[in-house]
């Protein structure tokens, strides 16, 4: 069966990349044909700043080449992930090889950008992406999020048969043998965008007061310089800057536990991926991640109001064969949910062509 995902993230780059890279990767292990058409960053003419976070970019696609992987693969089900320029195009391309258009609700941009700009082009990117969803949702045959909050959203935008999806794991976590929890806390990772709705100064305040914890930082974004700084200062801080997925399961093995303080995330990925490894992840109630029941109860979850680091003395106050028992089950959830969510896709996929 030939698939063809269309994305505007670049591959591995942050969520959205990351986790289609995963699911095709899944997939041709299953007589799956599935393709990713997305940017490449190298030689790239026409592409512009994400509003509100320069270290990432919009690209815009080339009709030519775009329409040469199309007309090769003659994709029987056309998957799109992100509503920039090559969302748009993929979904033209849908409607021109009238096959069915899945659209993957992963972020809602309308509602990062709120947090970023100050100015009249913070009101031009909401109304840009809210327009670009809706149209969108109408033409999607199916539109598919991981968390509840993110259904409910696509569902006032104007979304139909909306479906919730799981999310899969990078082959590496899953094939490279697994370190045991050793018990304790006392290296704590952070790995996502240095952006304010991560709230990742709430970590870098955590850091200053925990002196006796290692933290480290993985990532890039708008407050990298901030990071920088205050790691400079601290010297159980470490700022590891973007990490390539190789590099990050290497950090995630040497860490105890990772932490996600986000007030919006619509799944959070890498809290799942800490779980696979034996990691004990920590993360807010506002992240969708907790949606999933049998996850949720492996999770340590806290709510917005309460401080990361009263949570993190909770944590290693725990006797080590309770932090290490946690760490086990956490594991056996999350490669589950891998296979029952790749059967999903595979069923969801093939059902479209019947």
């Amino acid at each position: 069966m030939r698939v063809m995902v269309v994305s505007d993230s670049l591959p591995e780059r942050n969520g959205v990349g990351a986790y289609y890279v995963d699911l095709l990767d899944q997939l041709r292990e299953y007589a799956f044909e599935a393709e990713l058409l997305c940017p490449r960053a190298e030689k790239w003419r026409f592409r512009f700043p994400l509003p509100g976070d320069s270290t990432q970019h919009i690209y815009w696609p080339s009709p030519t080449r775009f329409a040469r992987r199309m007309r090769r693969l003659q994709p029987q089900v056309i998957i799109v992930a992100t509503p920039g320029p090559f969302g748009m195009m993929g979904a033209r391309w849908a409607r021109k090889l009238r096959v069915p258009l899945l659209v993957g609700f992963h972020t809602h941009y309308a509602g990062v950008t709120d947090l970023y700009q100050k100015s009249v082009l913070k009101y031009l990117s909401r109304g840009y992406f809210r327009y670009v969803d809706r149209m969108l949702f109408k033409y999607a045959d199916r539109v598919l999020a991981n968390s509840d909050d993110m259904l409910k959203l696509a569902d006032q935008l104007g979304g139909k048969n909306l479906e919730r999806i799981g999310t899969l794991l990078p082959s590496a976590v899953l094939k490279t043998p697994i370190q045991p929890h050793r018990g304790i806390i006392k290296r704590v990772l952070f790995a996502g965008r240095l952006a304010p709705e991560k709230r990742i100064r709430h970590v870098l305040e955590t850091a200053e007061k925990l002196s006796d914890i290692d933290f480290a930082i993985a990532g890039d974004g708008p407050l990298r310089n901030e990071v920088q700084a205050v790691s400079r200062q601290l010297p159980n801080l470490e700022c590891l800057g973007w990490l390539s997925r190789e590099d990050l399961l290497i950090q995630m093995d040497a860490s105890d536990a990772l932490v996600m303080p986000s007030t919006l995330e619509s799944f959070g990925n890498v809290a799942l991926e800490a779980m696979a490894r034996a990691r004990i992840a920590v993360v807010t109630d506002t992240c969708g991640i907790v949606n999933w029941p049998e996850l949720s109860d492996h999770l340590i979850k806290f709510p917005l109001e309460e401080s990361l680091t009263d949570v993190l003395q909770k944590l290693r106050n725990r006797p080590p064969e309770q932090i290490q028992a946690r760490s086990e089950k956490a594991c056996q959830a999350a490669r589950e949910l891998n296979r029952t969510s790749l059967q999903h896709w595979m069923q969801l996929l093939r059902t479209q062509t019947q």
